[in-house]
């Protein structure tokens, strides 16, 4: 790995084994390793013990490292001669705000590589069973921004063509919002009998999967308690759940596996 590069990396949606080769090659290759809070923390095992690992982890509301002082910070560390690590939750172009880095990188000369990661809003529901597109269900898919409000003129969206001409949506950081989204795809033409599933910790040990539908999710939501990170995802597909939630019949099996051992012995 050349000196003096930046890695902007995917650490893919929670479960460390979803990161790509290369993206666990910069890692353990950098002198630095700047992080995001839903990262998998067991990722920074494969660092060297030399490197310098700084947290910019944000939490809905609070920032721990505002976004300029990331980027003064990825350029102190590359004109250091140093080769750093941006490692972000998922992929670093959905949501990850990688093209204000690249941008400020490109600016001061600092040689830089963007490393595609798997995001969370197609792996949290397929560990669930659900597959975004599906030939009898789902021809098109569309990942969509989530906590924005119209109150406080932060919603952009064009829920017209959300509602009636995508077949899946998936909503990142709008579990917060979801009386709002619902509100607005209902109103929009979306029937109120639309599936929804809200997937809570995607592809980890924590994931916990609710289903209802357009007129019924918030309140399922907020008994089982279910906050961020979730992905929210909307369309038919999410009937196949039932059929093949794979990941909720491996847990337990690993169960039964343990109770088994434990009477074993």
């Amino acid at each position: 790995m050349t000196k003096s590069t930046v890695y902007l990396v995917g650490a893919g949606p929670g479960d460390p084994k979803l990161i790509t080769v290369y993206g666990l090659e910069c890692i353990q290759k950098s002198d630095v390793i700047l992080y995001d809070r839903l990262v998998n923390k067991q990722l920074l095992n494969h660092a060297r013990k030399d490197s310098e690992l700084i947290f910019c982890g944000k939490l809905p509301g609070k920032h721990e490292l505002i976004q300029e002082q990331i980027n003064e910070l990825l350029v102190e560390k590359a004109l250091e001669g140093k080769s750093v690590t941006r490692l972000k939750g998922g992929d670093p172009c959905v949501f990850g705000r990688v093209g204000e880095e690249a941008e400020v990188l490109a600016k001061n000369d600092i040689k830089f590589e963007i490393v595609p990661g798997i995001t969370s809003g197609i792996a949290a529901p397929a560990y669930a069973g659900i597959t975004v597109t599906h030939r009898d269900y789902a021809s098109s898919f569309a990942i969509v921004t989530g906590h924005g409000r119209a109150e406080k003129q932060e919603d952009h969206l064009n829920w017209s063509a959300l509602a009636q001409g995508i077949d899946t949506l998936a909503f990142y950081m709008g579990v917060g919002n979801l009386n709002y989204i619902c509100k607005k795809l209902i109103e929009n033409g979306k029937n109120p009998d639309t599936p929804v599933a809200v997937i809570q910790w995607g592809t980890t040990e924590k994931q916990k999967t609710l289903t209802g539908k357009l007129d019924t999710i918030e309140k399922k939501v907020k008994q089982a308690g279910i906050k961020h990170p979730s992905i929210i995802i909307v369309g038919e597909v999410v009937t196949l759940r039932e059929k093949i939630k794979w990941f909720d019949e491996l847990d337990v099996n690993i169960e039964d596996q343990e109770e088994e051992k434990a009477c074993q012995s």
